[in-house]
């Protein structure tokens, strides 16, 4: 399926082009060992890579993807396409990446993953030709290299920025030992390091209840905070304990050795009243006053019981987690408090309504991802300054105002990052969620 949306009708064009693409390889090969330096490429022009897997394990996904794609690119005035699978046989990210390059495309979409960016971040940064990958990973984000996927790095400066606001001064985190969680923990790092406030503590655990319970105690201070609840006085216990006790049946509480009962009237023995339950010892606080997390599924239940025996409550800790949550918000009550941000769901729907009545059925999430990185290619096309071969350049691409999409606004950092405007959605206590910090609308320096 490569290059198969390049209009070929032409065979001298067609003769050219391939022609133009066997120079480029060439020049690619003879400079392989120096760096990747294209020397002899085409000049890049207005036409688009996109790069997908059409084929193989994720052939599915990725011709949603590539619908999507040709679905904001729907005037006869938009770039052209040149479409190239990353999964065909022969084929893998780099290649494609060196075809589009070989082509002529003044820009890439794709590809899907972060394996996939990587290799064709290798190729297109040395040509100067920029990329907007759907992963979400920002590791391979680079000058020239923008990921689109809603990555940790801006969920968690989004909750971070929301809690600080609320007052909370103290972070931590208690992560998985994975890759969403060490990204987790050094988005979590970095965000209260740009921001001035302290160096959050980061702990990562192991996968078994006790484990999770003695890290989480150690990571709450728990020992220490345990030694400093107050004492009950142990006279005081006794008597309420006496209080409380019920009478024995037939004895007379005022005479207890059974002596004959005296007539009283209601004046002569006042009622004695009953002790107040003992009021629960107060446990100290622990030292961080907002607590990110990163589990999911039964693992998530693990650390949910290992909060409750660390007596780190919602009373005194914001609990933030990442928006993979709101995929099963609704079985989260015991976390009711929670905040995990995304984007706000109203902003999809008429993406949704466009695409089903189309194609009729229901757009996968990464769908948006392609959508609005076509759509925002075919808006930088139409307004290329005069005399320019396209209107990708990296001013264009980073204007600070951003872009609107169907997740909400982004926008782009010549450093490779994206800012995304998300919401804060907060568990109930019946689970589900509701927002309650939403998105501006529009990118705010500095808070996305």
């Amino acid at each position: 399926m490569q290059g198969q949306d390049v209009d070929s009708a032409s065979p001298r064009r067609a003769c050219k082009r391939l022609l133009l693409a066997s120079l480029a390889l060439s020049a690619l090969s003879a400079c392989a060992g120096g760096g990747g330096h294209v020397s002899h490429a085409p000049q890049a022009g207005r036409s688009v890579g996109v790069l997908l897997p059409l084929t193989g394990t994720n052939a599915r996904l990725g011709q949603e993807m590539l619908t999507a794609t040709r679905m904001a690119m729907n005037t006869p005035t938009s770039p052209p396409l040149d479409v190239r699978d990353t999964a065909a046989p022969g084929s893998n990210a780099a290649l494609a990446a060196q075809g589009a390059i070989a082509a002529g495309d003044g820009l890439i979409l794709g590809p899907l993953t972060t394996d996939d960016t990587a290799k064709a971040a290798a190729v297109t940064v040395p040509a100067k030709i920029p990329v907007m990958a759907f992963t979400s990973d920002m590791s391979v984000a680079q000058p020239g290299v923008w990921t689109l996927g809603i990555a940790p790095e801006q969920q968690v400066r989004r909750m971070v920025l929301a809690a600080r606001q609320q007052g909370r001064q103290h972070f931590a985190a208690f992560l998985p030992d994975n890759r969403l969680g060490h990204a987790l923990g050094q988005a979590l790092q970095q965000v209260c390091e740009e921001n001035g406030l302290q160096s959050p503590q980061i702990m990562f655990h192991d996968t078994t209840q006790d484990g999770i319970t003695a890290s989480l105690k150690t990571l709450s201070a728990y020992d220490s905070r345990a030694a400093a609840v107050p004492q009950p006085d142990p006279v005081q216990q006794a008597a309420a304990s006496v209080a409380t006790q019920p009478a024995a049946e037939g004895v007379d509480p005022t005479n207890p050795d059974g002596a004959p009962q005296q007539a009283t009237t209601q004046t002569d023995v006042p009622a004695v009243p009953a002790a107040p339950p003992a009021a629960p010892m107060a446990f100290p606080a622990p030292p961080f006053d907002a607590l990110l997390l990163g589990d999911t599924g039964l693992q998530l239940g693990q650390v949910i019981n290992a909060l409750a025996q660390a007596h780190v409550d919602r009373a005194h800790v914001q609990i933030m987690g990442p928006g993979l949550w709101g995929a099963f918000a609704s079985k989260l009550s015991a976390l009711q408090g929670a905040w995990y941000a995304a984007p706000d769901p109203a902003t999809r729907q008429a993406f949704i309504q466009q695409f089903m009545a189309r194609y009729h059925h229901m757009p996968t999430p990464l769908a948006d991802l392609s959508y609005d990185a076509a759509a925002l290619v075919k808006a930088l096309d139409q307004t290329r300054p005069t005399g320019s071969a396209n209107g990708y350049s990296v001013q264009a691409l980073t204007r600070p105002e951003g872009f609107g999409g169907v997740d909400g606004a982004f926008g782009f950092l010549e450093n490779g990052k994206t800012r995304r405007d998300l919401a804060v959605f907060q568990i109930l206590p019946t689970g589900g969620s509701q927002i309650v910090v939403p998105p501006a609308g529009k990118l705010r320096r500095g808070a996305n």
